[in-house]
């Protein structure tokens, strides 16, 4: 099956990690390696190491490097909730700039048998390392119906999480939920008309929390961040772009958090002058969201977000 793959904010991204010849730098989403690319092209003397546990993307990826004749690279088969312990083993330090490409890419998309996408019928899996074992499948078919309430509040945003896990409880009661579009089915069914009318497909907040909950996305997300901010050399640059709202909070208020005096808000109620000095800079004080021609050419990079941060000292 081939597939197309177009890198959202790519230009923005390099340009973000301010790279420089000889630096070693992280691309944490290696996917098919739209930005490690780029930022090959970049370096001379310099080392980039890629993260990426899909198989598929793996092997997709090496191919590409290969024909672009790229050798000053690693891939490292592996989470990046694990990017510290991976960088230590080969006695990395410090690098000079990190980044994110969260989210799921075009590919695992289209691919029906990985079971991410609501418009195409497959298997209920969305699991990014296929050697994990907790499956999208295993979540509708055995959480408890509050669990599932909780799962699509928290992870989708959804405002009708009671009547859709009450109703996948119901089903799974008659028949096992194994594929996509029976779930799909399950929640147009639970739906009033005036939200089945939106131009939004009716089962992505729930397909998003699901896919959330197989790969634990915000859990990991939280713990590499910890970790890259702790591995930026001084004027690194960590960029992350994230693709919905609880991926973008979660980048935005841990740069706060880094930059922000702690007892700012007590010292606004006193007399007092704060000497806090952060570490760390915010070079996006608003994030960066692709351009209009970027949405009209690639309509998954509508709701993608850009924001950087660098070490100072």
């Amino acid at each position: 099956m081939e597939f197309k793959h177009q890198t959202v904010l790519l230009q923005e991204a390099i340009a973000g990690l301010n790279i420089i010849k000889n630096g070693v730098y992280v691309d944490c989403t290696l996917g098919r390696a739209g930005h490690s690319i780029e930022i090959l092209k970049h370096l001379s003397n310099g080392k980039l190491y890629c993260f990426e546990q899909d198989e598929a993307a793996i092997i997709d990826s090496e191919q590409i490097l290969n024909q672009n004749k790229y050798r000053n690279y690693e891939i490292i088969k592996n989470n990046f909730i694990n990017l510290a312990d991976e960088l230590q083993l080969r006695q990395i330090k410090a690098v000079n700039g990190i980044l994110y490409d969260l989210g799921v890419s075009s590919p695992q998309l289209d691919d029906y048998k990985r079971g991410f996408s609501y418009r195409y019928d497959g298997p209920l899996d969305m699991r990014m390392n296929q050697t994990a074992s907790l499956t999208a499948r295993m979540i509708v078919n055995t959480y408890y119906q509050a669990a599932l309430v909780k799962l699509f509040q928290n992870y989708g945003e959804e405002t009708f999480a009671k009547v859709l896990a009450k109703n996948i409880v119901i089903a799974r009661d008659e028949q096992e939920i194994a594929t996509t579009f029976q779930l799909v089915e399950i929640i147009k069914n639970s739906l009033p008309q005036k939200i089945l009318k939106k131009t939004k497909h009716p089962a992505k907040r729930v397909f998003q929390a699901l896919r959330i909950e197989v790969n634990q996305e915000l859990f990991v997300l939280q713990e590499s961040l910890r970790q890259a901010t702790t591995l930026l050399a001084v004027h690194g640059r960590l960029v992350v772009i994230s693709f919905h709202s609880l991926e973008d909070r979660i980048v935005k208020k841990y740069f706060q958090s880094l930059t922000q005096d702690p007892n700012y808000e007590t010292n606004q109620q006193l007399p007092v002058i704060s000497y806090f000095e952060s570490n760390y800079r915010i070079i996006t004080k608003k994030a960066l969201v692709p351009s209009i021609d970027e949405q009209t050419v690639n309509h998954r990079s509508t709701s993608a977000k850009l924001r950087i941060l660098e070490r100072v000292k």
